[in-house]
């Protein structure tokens, strides 16, 4: 009846397990992308539709390989919108090892007003998950107060492109300490220039690193199998926390790093027969060991001389 109506509970779907970056293959695929991907998931509630912001990625999640091909099929026959799906990029951070001091003077002398912007920073490294702070205690009016928001934009710019591979650079103070101002030729956008550089500089000095997410993986599989799975995640750099058993199950929690993972689906299938199921989470991040980041930053720059 109207006063005391039936509750069903809802339907539970399962969480996504794999991932694709999707692009558009054409300018007029690009306007109809943004119509169609509300529909594919309003029609099938285990997709999930993520953009990117650190990597500028279209994220489609589902749940496999099979699953996203399907999508991407379907998109192409229903709506007639061509995407390509590649593996999603990792979205890698740089950070300092140890403190450092850097100072620029940005000069320069044309017919009229020339600029001039002179800062002295001071960077350290904080803990890990601190993300990134600016703070100033110059004295005496060495950089005059209104210029600090411009040097903190030129901080805060600047900060979007590390000096390894042009990843984002978190956990770090940069503090301003000292400078210098001409009456005439200072202006906001030298200080901003001046303080770009001086970071570049402070960060090149400070034994920059680079970190990798890392995942907090739970995977649950029938006991015949924990052999091959603890092998598998060991070739992945995976940490085991430790082993639940469950009814003829058995649940593995592990911290792996996000770039191992990336097709771990198609690996757990091919082991278990397709028996076994997962999730992860976002953990924390870590230090990339030092050959794979010279790999990743090679990469990287190879990537951006195609671009």
């Amino acid at each position: 009846t109207k006063e005391r109506p039936v509750k069903i509970a809802p339907i539970e779907f399962p969480e996504p397990i794999y991932s694709v970056s999707i692009r558009p293959l054409t300018k007029t695929d690009v306007d109809k992308l943004g119509t169609v991907l509300p529909r594919i998931t309003e029609e099938d509630p285990t997709l999930q539709v993520r953009r990117d912001t650190d990597t500028s990625e279209t994220i489609l999640s589902g749940m496999g390989d099979v699953h996203l091909e399907v999508v991407v099929d379907r998109m192409q026959r229903k709506f007639g919108v061509g995407v390509a799906a590649a593996t999603p990029k990792v979205p890698y951070k740089e950070t300092i090892a140890v403190p450092s001091k850097a100072d620029y003077k940005h000069k320069k002398q044309t017919g009229g007003h020339g600029q001039y912007g002179h800062v002295c920073f001071e960077l350290e490294p904080l803990p890990r998950g601190e993300g990134f702070q600016f703070a100033e205690r110059v004295v005496g009016g060495a950089v005059p107060k209104n210029y600090i928001p411009a040097v903190e934009k030129g901080v805060q710019e600047g900060k979007l492109e590390g000096v390894l591979a042009r990843y984002p650079v978190v956990d770090v103070r940069v503090t301003l300490y000292d400078g210098s101002s001409h009456p005439v030729d200072s202006s906001e956008i030298s200080f901003k220039i001046a303080a770009s550089q001086a970071l570049k500089k402070g960060l090149s000095q400070g034994q920059p690193v680079l970190l990798e997410p890392i995942m907090r993986l739970e995977v649950i599989v029938p006991e015949a199998f924990i052999g091959d799975i603890i092998g598998d995640l060991n070739t992945k750099r995976a940490k085991v926390l430790g082993m639940t058993p469950e009814g003829g199950t058995q649940i593995i929690e592990a911290q792996v790093p996000l770039a191992e993972i990336l097709r771990y689906a198609i690996d757990l299938r091919s082991i278990t027969q397709g028996r076994g199921t997962y999730k992860t989470e976002f953990s924390h991040y870590e230090e990339v060991p030092p050959h794979l980041a010279d790999k990743i930053i090679a990469e990287r720059a190879a990537e951006r001389e195609k671009a």
